[in-house]
């Protein structure tokens, strides 16, 4: 990776829950350009705590995490979110798709926060559609997708600003495995041709097959993972 810049990068980063409960300590990672990590672990092993964290959604007790050089800790709440409208795509395992929105101001809407011009983020938003496959569809709702379609949608939204660091939570959880197959080889094509870091957390070996590097993540941290 020595050729590639890392836009992500963690360092020694360490979270307990209520309990209390240590989910992780002296965790490291660094994740370059044009590079998608898996992240695998049973369930409440703090994957998701992970991301949230990664994302400035959530405080870790110990550590450090860096987007494209710059840290999140010595942040306020409000550069925090500037940073996450202006160079972090999140896809949730629930889609989070607005219904009472088209499909393109759901995609739009990164864009629609930090620009104000409307045309310019319809027009990505609808090319977005167009790579996603959902070419024309801009004008429909939430209620006339599939999952496997939804899914799609969120990718779009999650990448139409170009952000730095894509973050992806079980990002085919609940669909089928032509569907999946589908939306998982479409999200790595993605982050590789906006030239963005990208990091999948999954419980699913063969979800996470997709990704340059799996990583499995334990009390102490990241263990690279070979032979999946």
């Amino acid at each position: 990776m020595a050729d590639r810049p890392f836009l992500l990068t963690v360092r020694a980063l360490g979270k307990s829950v209520p309990g209390p409960r240590l989910l992780f300590r002296n965790l490291d990672l660094e994740v370059a350009a044009n590079e998608l990590v898996a992240i695998i672990g049973e369930s409440g092993v703090g994957k998701s705590t992970l991301l949230n964290i990664l994302a400035g959604l959530d405080d870790a007790d110990a550590g450090s995490v860096a987007i494209d050089g710059t840290e999140l800790g010595p942040l306020d709440e409000n550069a925090r979110t500037r940073l996450r409208r202006e160079r972090i795509g999140f896809v949730f395992q629930a889609f989070h798709i607005l219904p009472y929105l088209t499909l393109a101001q759901n995609v739009a809407l990164p864009l629609a926060l930090v620009s104000p011009d409307a045309a310019a983020a319809n027009a990505r938003a609808e090319a977005m559609l167009d790579a996603v496959g959902l070419g024309g569809r801009g004008d429909g709702y939430a209620r006339d997708l599939s999952g496997g379609e939804l899914q799609r949608v969120a990718i779009a939204r999650a990448l139409v600003h170009r952000p730095s660091l894509i973050l992806a939570d079980e990002p085919t959880g609940n669909l089928d495995p032509e569907t999946a197959a589908r939306v998982l080889s479409l999200f790595a094509e993605a982050i590789r041709e906006n030239g963005a870091a990208g990091v999948m957390v999954t419980h699913s070996a063969a979800s996470a097959a997709i990704a340059d590097r799996v990583l499995t993540l334990g009390v102490d941290g990241l263990v690279e993972r070979r032979g999946l």
